[in-house]
């Protein structure tokens, strides 16, 4: 069987055919403008070749559109691109809409994908919205006026506050709140005994500060879950401040010895110059009766007699050591 060239040429054109329908199908999304068609929605087919040209993905667009217009939801193609191309989560921010409609929450478009760009999860929080979060906060330390560290651990309970998702403080900055508010309501308390049978109070104080101003939540309650004895920290402090004063104490003894034993070193220092002073006098004895012998103040016979009286001395006191009784010698 012969193959004309007419045959070739339909071939060809068959394949071309179904070569362009290919390409027209994967550039327009004809099944989801279909899709947008079933479900009542108005989306041309140019809008759909738009969205390609304009690099966004139509699904993530179009879905969105049919689901917000199933709920009965105000909102248009142009919103949802222009939140896709701002780098939203369109599909998040049409469930935060629906959810909010269904719990009679206002909640407008703009406000949803301002919280949404934000980086917060708008669905969250308006899921927080209906159903309360609650934050357990670590054991929290303060220490009574009595010196006693007393530990309690709370509960709090939050609401988010849509209107202060932008830009509002999270759940650390809740946390520290109510951390200092435990702190000082424990350190203000003349007694821990106090803090152990009434916890109630810390729960109360704290919540009547307004601990919420300028967070992203509101808080609902704070409950103390558990409540615990620490530390004796003014036993602690006392002990260390006897031991400091010890050390004091013992530093300035150590001073005060250390200058005995210089004065002491300084009298022995003193005697030797007098005793220097002594032997310089008596080296001058000689030399002044030289000089009385010399001009004639004494004679011979007077320094004969001085003479006789010294060996006279120096006799008494050896017969005087000689005579002196053993059993007084130590």
């Amino acid at each position: 069987m012969e193959i004309t060239s007419g045959t070739i040429l339909l071939i060809l054109a068959i394949i071309a055919g179904i070569i362009v329908l290919a390409v027209f199908l994967t550039f327009v999304p004809v099944m989801l403008w279909i899709s947008a068609l079933a479900a009542g929605v108005k989306v041309s087919i140019f809008t759909l070749v738009g969205m390609r040209l304009r690099r966004v993905i139509p699904s993530r667009v179009v879905n969105p559109l049919i689901k917000a217009h199933k709920a009965g939801l105000d909102v248009t193609t142009n919103q949802l691109e222009s939140h896709y191309l701002a780098g939203g989560n369109v599909d998040r921010v049409v469930n935060a809409l629906i959810a909010a409609q269904r719990a009679n929450i206002e909640l407008p478009f703009e406000r949803s994908a301002a919280i949404d760009l934000a980086g917060r999860d708008v669905l969250q929080a308006v899921q927080m919205s209906v159903n309360p979060k609650v934050i357990e906060t670590p054991f929290i330390a303060g220490v009574a006026m009595d010196g006693i560290e007393v530990k309690a651990k709370a509960r709090i309970t939050v609401r988010a506050n849509i209107d202060r998702l932008v830009g509002g403080a999270g759940e650390e900055t809740v946390i520290a709140r109510v951390g200092e508010g435990i702190v000082s309501t424990i350190g203000s308390s003349g007694n821990h005994k106090k803090v152990l049978e009434n916890p109630d109070m810390i729960s109360r104080t704290v919540l009547s500060k307004g601990l919420d101003a300028g967070t992203a939540f509101e808080i609902l309650s704070i409950d103390i879950a558990d409540v615990d004895i620490g530390k004796n920290i003014g036993a602690i402090l006392q002990t260390d401040q006897a031991e400091a004063d010890k050390k004091i104490a013992q530093a300035k003894a150590e001073e005060r010895r250390a200058m005995a034993v210089a004065q002491e070193q300084e009298m022995v220092a003193r005697v030797q110059e007098m005793r220097a002073k002594v032997v310089e006098s008596e080296a001058e004895v000689p030399l002044a009766m030289a000089e009385a012998l010399k001009t004639g103040n004494i004679g011979v016979m007077d320094y004969m007699n001085i003479q006789n009286i010294s060996a006279d001395t120096d006799m008494r006191d050896s017969i005087g050591k000689v005579s002196k009784d053993p059993k007084d010698k130590k």
